[in-house]
């Protein structure tokens, strides 16, 4: 494995303090670095902010002042490029580094990274059980909720020997520098955060970047189907799909690896066929990687699921709640509309990423008895779902939830997919998915 490039010296400004950006500054500060840490949400708006008291914090401003004190930004994922702190940064030759970027340097264990549109969550978790089935030492991370950074700290170390599983975004991969990870993976590209990137190839062009800087002896694992020649390093390609000449194929029902066979697709528990593919990247990275076939196998036997990924959530009067508050764009309620041959009541809505909800109409049509639209998209997903099904403006979750518990009948579903972000009403998707769970369960 390559040594990690060092750190730049400091005095550092860590920019935004959500929980990423909370763990940087105290990771910094544990290896006895001066540390500034601001936010320009006011401090009643800041989430609850846990730092070491010789950090010093200023909310509520933009930071900018505060580059003439320090020698290296850290940003936060959730802190645009074009944030006036990290362009004025940029502007001085200023080193800004990314939070993942920031970790990777400072914590040696392997990596994994995992990226894409869609399935990111549910494929790092089923990764890091395919590890556990193999008695090798894993942590989970990233993305997912537990900050990458918190392993560097003296009290959450992982073994030597563990295997670290990433869940790396779009936002935390434009922010990568000399990031190679030893292994990565890229699910699938789809269309997801214009609001942000700004562009289709922006976007694409970031999740890419988990590829760049990869060597001869990294792997790079990537859909067949996505037909990228080149993913922008020298790792070697193993490739999972539908083609027998894939490392990692489906043929008949049937995932094989090489020329052995794995496991038929019926005996996996996760529900639906973007689960399939999930599950064919995940085997093709870990047996890629060398873990035991019989580990991997029983592995994708026993994976049950992520929360907040079509998650069943409660069954009343014969009518089953799916709580797939994950879906935060189009291409993930398109996913979980096709996951069920029932009648399906779909709530969707919340905080829009400038994306074409057009594609929703045809799937709305084929499997919905009726749609439920809440949050601030409400208005543009009802002019374009007009006709499709049956729609109610319900403005907020639970008034959705009650107005589909009303329509829905035995055997039918409530789904709650909403194809948007949930920043409108929520403080994120796994807020929502907890309250309508809570809902659903009622």
């Amino acid at each position: 494995m390559a040594p990690r490039p060092p750190l730049p010296p400091g005095p550092y400004l860590v920019v935004g303090l959500a929980r990423s950006g909370q763990a940087a500054a105290a990771l910094l500060y544990q290896r006895g670095e001066a540390v500034i840490a601001v936010d320009s949400a006011p401090t009643e708006r800041l989430p609850s902010v846990e730092l070491p008291s010789d950090v010093e914090l200023h909310a509520g401003t933009d930071g900018v002042a505060l580059l003439e004190r320090v020698r290296a930004v850290v940003k936060s994922p959730g802190v645009p490029a074009t944030a006036p702190v990290v362009t004025a940064a940029r502007e001085r030759d200023i080193p800004v580094l990314g939070e993942l970027e920031l970790a990777w340097r400072c914590v040696p264990n392997e990596v994994i990274a995992v990226t894409g549109t869609n399935g990111k969550t549910t494929t790092v978790e089923l990764l890091g059980h395919l590890h556990r089935e193999a008695g090798i030492p894993v942590a989970v991370v990233g993305n997912v909720g537990t900050a990458y950074s918190s392993l560097a700290f003296d009290d959450n170390k992982p073994a030597d020997d563990a295997v670290v599983v990433c869940e790396a975004s779009s936002f935390q991969l434009e922010d990568t520098l000399a990031f190679a990870p030893e292994a990565a993976v890229l699910l699938n590209l789809d269309s997801d955060h214009l609001d942000r990137h700004g562009s289709l190839a922006a976007y694409h062009q970031a999740k890419l970047q988990v590829f760049a800087n990869q060597g001869n002896d990294d792997i790079a694992v990537a859909s067949e189907g996505l037909n990228i020649p080149d993913l922008g390093g020298c790792a070697r390609r193993v490739c999972f799909g539908d083609s027998p000449e894939d490392e990692l194929s489906l043929r008949a029902g049937t995932l094989w690896w090489d020329q052995t066979p794995l496991l038929r697709t019926d005996e996996l528990v996760l529900r639906g066929p973007h689960n399939v593919h999930n599950a064919m990247a995940a085997a093709a990275v870990a047996l890629a990687r060398g873990l035991p076939i019989d580990a991997v196998r029983n592995g994708l036997k026993t994976f049950a699921g992520v929360p907040h990924r079509l998650e069943e959530v409660a069954v009343h009067d014969g009518v089953t709640y799916v709580n797939d508050s994950k879906a935060t764009n189009v291409a993930a309620a398109l996913v979980g509309l096709a996951s069920f041959d029932v009648p399906v009541h779909a709530i969707m809505g919340g905080q829009g990423k400038a994306e074409d909800y057009t594609p929703l109409r045809d799937a709305v049509a084929r499997h919905c008895a009726g749609v439920y639209l809440i949050g601030a998209e409400a208005p543009a997903l009802h002019a374009v779902l007009d006709g499709a099904a049956p729609l109610r403006d319900c403005e907020t979750l639970d008034r959705s939830v009650a107005a589909a518990r009303a329509a829905a009948r035995p055997g039918e579903v409530v789904l709650l997919s909403p194809a948007c972000a949930s920043y409108d009403q929520f403080d994120n998707f796994e807020v929502r998915g907890e309250a309508f769970r809570t809902l659903a369960r009622m």
